[in-house]
């Protein structure tokens, strides 16, 4: 994913038409960013029509991350080498495509592969609108156009939220795909019109190896991962999955310091800002689309919220997160980036670690301080963080930088899903007691907590308060990674690195 300077006739385009490629390209932007964290509103839904496991709800959510974290570099560099309008409208293609079929479907075998087909597309997406803005733009304009990309990037997932909850007050669950349908349509028919195609004529060979390495080992960790729960932690399928993903991603690792033109330069990590902001990005966004993909259930099918009410009660984290965004550039010219990022994953990891504390009788004001310390948190790590991706890179390897940003958070994304919501479906079985129930009901209610909220009674209770056991261990997991996140930061910006030249 690469930035070019303008072309002769984006230079010449007029004011008007840059303003509908702004608009075009973020409209498709927000769509595949909101997908990422719209649907888990959606999950009660879901798990009750398609009799879903707590291990396929994972994988419901988990596959559309995997997909686009795993493809987004080499996406990006296709783009790059055969046109950037090219990739936007065969990514939107397949996006609004799995969509729709993912509404016609209640299995959720079919629906995790479909889940898996808009990852594909959001993968070639997401860097196509990046490359398109600074290809069209140039000068100040180009610097506004990136601040209005960032800051739609940054809302969509809130905003995908608050609509799907609209949507499930409205309608049923498919709304939320036939939505992306309608996105991806109107995006597509505007890049048809609109968009003007951008290439690098020299852009380097594609690092096919690197991409399939990078894909395998991935797909292999998360999948073993989110099926730890079912096989069993100790099992020789989890462990020698878990083992070879590690493997094969030391494999891509080893292959890519041999290339002449990497998919991604582990070099790069030798660089102590650097390494500090893609460590950090990662490890918030594993806490938060874990805590994300656990809370949705809990606010719905533990405090018996509706969808919309449960989406409008994260509210709170945007309250905390907005102004403390907009703060920390003030505060990071006056006191260094290392207070503000480490007081932010701090504000992160107490948040996560109140929420970790709740339980079934537990007040929503509680839950809204802890989201708004998250919020504040967030607010003051993410911009030092990604200044410290880019800013610690030359110019010109802007476009590695602007990759990696977009990749941590991708496979920060995918990991944390897998990881805390393999954690939560491991304690919920385990702490699950039914002695005395029918076997049926036994594995009907250690499936999901929806299953066992439709069996009613005290399997219902039970299972409620197994699930708050494992959502407090998921959510300490989120803590964890925060305060991991703040000890990185705190030891590796210790003492100053002089900007690259």
């Amino acid at each position: 994913m690469s930035v070019v300077q303008p072309l002769d006739t984006a230079r010449a385009a007029p004011p008007a038409r840059n303003t509908l490629v702004l608009v075009i390209t973020c409209l498709a932007l927000g769509g595949v960013v909101a997908a990422m964290a719209s649907l888990n509103v959606a999950l009660p839904d879901i798990a009750r029509e398609t009799h879903g496991s707590q291990t396929q709800l994972s994988w419901i959510i988990d596959a559309y991350s995997l997909a686009f974290a795993s493809l987004l570099l080499p996406a990006g560099a296709l783009g790059d080498r055969f046109g950037r309008r090219r990739a936007l409208l065969a990514g939107l293609a397949i996006f609004g495509g799995g969509s729709g079929a993912a509404a016609l479907t209640t299995d959720p075998d079919l629906l995790i592969a479909m889940r898996g087909v808009l990852g594909m597309g959001a993968a070639l997406v997401m860097p196509a609108t990046l490359s398109t803005i600074t290809s069209t733009f140039s000068g100040a304009q180009r610097a506004r156009a990136i601040s209005v990309w960032a800051a739609v990037a940054g809302a969509s997932a809130v905003v995908g939220i608050l609509a799907s909850g609209l949507l499930l007050e409205l309608w049923s669950w498919p709304s939320v795909f036939l939505l992306n349908v309608v996105l991806a349509l109107v995006a597509l028919v505007g890049t048809l019109l609109y968009v003007p195609e951008s290439a690098e004529s020299d852009a380097p060979p594609i690092d096919l190896v690197g991409a399939l390495l990078v894909v395998a080992g991935l797909a292999a960790v998360v999948y073993s991962v989110i099926e730890a729960p079912t096989r069993g932690w100790g099992d020789a399928v989890t462990l020698g999955g878990i083992g070879l993903g590690l493997a094969v991603l030391a494999g891509f690792v080893v292959w890519e310091l041999r290339q002449r033109y990497p998919l991604l330069d582990p070099r790069l990590f030798r660089n102590r800002r650097f390494a500090a902001g893609s460590l950090s990005m990662t490890l918030m966004f594993f806490g938060f689309f874990g805590f994300i993909f656990v809370t949705m259930q809990y606010l719905q099918m533990v405090r018996g919220d509706s969808a919309l009410v449960a989406a409008v009660s994260m509210l709170p984290l945007s309250v905390g997160m907005v102004p403390s965004s907009r703060l920390t550039p003030r505060l990071a010219a006056r006191f260094g980036a290392r207070g503000p990022w480490v007081v932010g994953l701090l504000a992160v990891a107490l948040g996560m670690g109140v929420l970790a504390r709740l339980d079934g009788g537990s007040s929503y004001w509680v839950i809204a301080a802890a989201l708004f310390s998250n919020g504040i948190g967030m607010g003051l790590a993410m911009t030092p963080a990604t200044t410290a991706i880019t800013g610690a890179l030359p110019r010109a390897l802007q476009s590695v930088g602007s990759a990696m940003n977009d990749l941590t958070r991708e496979v920060g994304g995918a990991l944390g899903i897998a990881v805390l919501g393999s954690i939560l479906s491991a304690a919920y079985r385990d702490r699950l007691d039914l002695t005395g129930q029918p076997p049926q009901i036994v594995d009907a209610a250690r499936s999901s907590l929806a299953a066992a909220n439709a069996i009613g009674g005290p399997v219902a209770d039970r299972a409620r308060a197994a699930f708050v056991d494992g959502m407090q261990f998921a959510l300490l997991g989120s803590s964890a990674a925060a305060l991991l996140a703040m000890a990185a930061v705190a030891l590796l910006l210790r003492r100053p690195e002089p900007a690259p030249e």
